[in-house]
């Protein structure tokens, strides 16, 4: 164990001096493009073990995103935390799960005048509409704020309406946006973006982790934020459900790369349970993220793809197209007559257009015309 982490050692310190002395700045802008942040999350349960996570990271990435239980509960561990990772010059994001403390509101207000832009914004909750396909029972539990009966929606209409409103009355994400400083609003999701975007959402990270497609992936949450306005990113999550959770160095390094050539904002690695000293991560995830960092940095003509073509799904349809069998809005409500149609002219678009195509909901708020240059409905006829 010993020479494991001295093994880390040595390949880090050699990695940050080259960072250090080749490397022109750690903004991580790009020839004047906006600004992109590179980052891991901390889900540990001690400011400690977060001081060690933040040494490691601090001169290949620029953000960290709190996502600590245990933090989001105790005002003085989340305010030391955040001035360490501020004072060793990261941006952050801080979760919260919930609002059920006295000072968190409190808290909201004073953050952004404690650490300027260093503090981005909240992420509160977690995969708020992707949840509702695989837990929907579990996940309408917290839609009950008091003894009022909610009256179960019982089509697709009624379901997205539900949602939507639901986020945009109920305390949690309404505490996050009506401050007198409103904030910005960001969460995770492996489905029904869209959704989480016309919630109230600003920004949402796509998980890539598990057997998803990254190119429907991309699809789907780039099509939502450039339809609606928004901001996407990626979370690279787990891809086993056992140590060693993550995918390899190698693999992590190609998602942040294909996520970057697509035009994502955020790039964050999802770094929990504690296996180790720093979380899940390892040697090879460090020095994956420290290459792209590298890469970043240097690259003066960066030009994301921006997808000419557009598959239209109908609307309010929330199906969570991982595969052909998959839930629409919630586990009863399975695959209909529409499914296998919109599964087969998916499958076709993406292995010919990749990346090059966005994936959106008809929806006559969010005009297309000008946007795309060729619009495929989902139950248009093509040639395979």
């Amino acid at each position: 164990m010993k020479q494991y982490y001295f093994l880390i050692s040595v390949s880090l310190i050699v990695v940050l001096l080259f960072s250090f002395f080749v490397l022109p700045d750690r903004t991580s802008r790009r020839g004047g493009v906006d600004e992109i942040f590179v980052g891991v999350t901390f889900s540990g349960d001690s400011v400690s073990d977060a001081k060690l996570l933040i040494d490691w990271v601090k001169n290949f990435t620029n953000l960290l995103v709190v996502q600590s239980g245990p933090a989001s509960k105790n005002e003085t561990m989340l305010n030391e935390i955040c001035d360490y990772a501020v004072n060793a010059s990261l941006s952050t994001i801080v979760y919260f799960g919930m609002f059920d403390h006295d000072w968190q509101p409190l808290w909201l207000d004073s953050a952004k005048e404690k650490w300027g832009s260093s503090f981005l914004g909240v992420y509160f909750f977690d995969e708020p509409a992707g949840s509702l396909l695989d837990s929907f029972e579990e996940q309408m539990k917290k839609y009950q704020c008091d003894d009022t009966p909610i009256e179960d929606p019982e089509n697709y209409d009624e379901m997205a309406d539900f949602f939507v409103h639901s986020w945009e009355t109920m305390p949690g994400l309404t505490t996050v946006k009506e401050r007198a400083v409103p904030l910005v609003a960001y969460t995770s999701d492996y489905a029904l973006y869209w959704f989480d975007y016309l919630a109230g959402y600003d920004i949402v990270f796509a998980q890539f982790g598990w057997n998803h497609s990254r190119e429907q992936d991309i699809a789907l949450i780039r099509g939502a934020a450039k339809v609606q306005d928004k901001t996407w990113g990626i979370i690279v999550t787990w891809t086993f459900n056992n140590p060693p959770y993550l995918e390899d160095g190698e693999r992590l390094y190609e998602d942040l790369v294909m996520a970057y050539n697509n035009g994502a904002k955020y790039f964050v690695v999802f770094n929990y349970p504690t296996i180790n000293d720093y979380g899940i991560l390892n040697n090879e995830h460090f020095l994956a993220l420290e290459r792209f960092w590298q890469e970043i940095q240097v690259d003066s003509d960066y030009a994301p793809v921006v997808a000419d073509s557009v598959l239209v799904l109908p609307k309010n349809y929330g199906w969570g197209m991982r595969n052909p069998n998959d839930s629409i809005w919630r586990p009863e409500w399975g695959p209909d007559a529409k499914s296998p149609q919109i599964w087969n002219i998916s499958r076709t678009l993406l292995s010919r257009y990749s990346t090059n195509l966005d994936i959106v909901y008809d929806d006559n708020r969010f005009p297309l015309e000008d946007k795309y240059s060729e619009i495929i409905y989902w139950n248009s006829t093509i040639e395979n």
